[in-house]
């Protein structure tokens, strides 16, 4: 059981603490899962792949750019890629707008280890490798606040200076581990919606 709670809590810290979203938004990469069904899609001459990334509002503008996407591709090598690069664009824009992020355009670089480590894991069945570098991230950033807070204690009360240090330090471990565990407590779904950002009152 506390390796259960432990685990959800570490893949939750990395999407909502310890990376913002566009680090997480690996959809918008070139070699991303988003783009992979894309491909797909456009070679097979059938949309349905790419859906699942869209909001059912949104269907139709997929649609009917998955419909003129094919016919610019029939006109050559150059059109064929051109066609893709909008279809491509067109996806990805509507896939973010989805989650309530902004789009800033396709991504070549190739994914951050943690982002590529979990596609490895759906690809062979075990998430052992995410887990433990989940681990040793959200544990050195616990570790690391809870050290500077209690380093800042020992001189809060001397000086105004050194009672704000305190405070400072204070208020970013809370809100830091708090996060975590609302995260984990509402169950860190991940749904095709508008951001949210949580009020803190400390």
């Amino acid at each position: 059981m506390k390796r259960n709670f432990w685990a959800t809590a570490i893949v939750i810290a990395c999407a909502v603490v310890l990376m913002p979203c566009a680090a997480v938004a690996h959809c918008d990469t070139l070699g991303g899962p988003v783009i992979a069904d894309a491909r797909l899609a456009l070679e097979k001459g059938d949309v349905t792949p790419v859906l699942k990334w869209v909001r059912a509002d949104d269907e139709a503008e997929i649609r009917q750019a998955f419909k003129s996407a094919l016919a610019v591709r029939k006109s050559g090598p150059e059109p064929r890629e051109l066609a893709d690069r909008y279809f491509f664009e067109t996806l990805v824009r509507v896939h973010r707008a989805g989650e309530g992020a902004p789009y800033t355009g396709l991504k070549a670089t190739p994914p951050e280890p943690i982002v590529a480590a979990s596609d490895a894991a759906l690809e062979n069945a075990s998430s052992d490798e995410v887990t433990t570098m989940l681990t040793k991230a959200l544990s050195a950033g616990v570790r690391s606040r809870a050290e500077r807070v209690i380093k800042a204690r020992k001189h809060a009360n001397e000086n105004v200076a050194a009672g704000r240090e305190y405070v400072a330090a204070y208020v970013d471990y809370v809100h830091y581990v708090e996060n975590v565990y609302a995260a984990v407590a509402r169950g860190g779904s991940h749904e095709h919606t508008t951001g949210v950002t949580a009020e803190h009152t400390h």
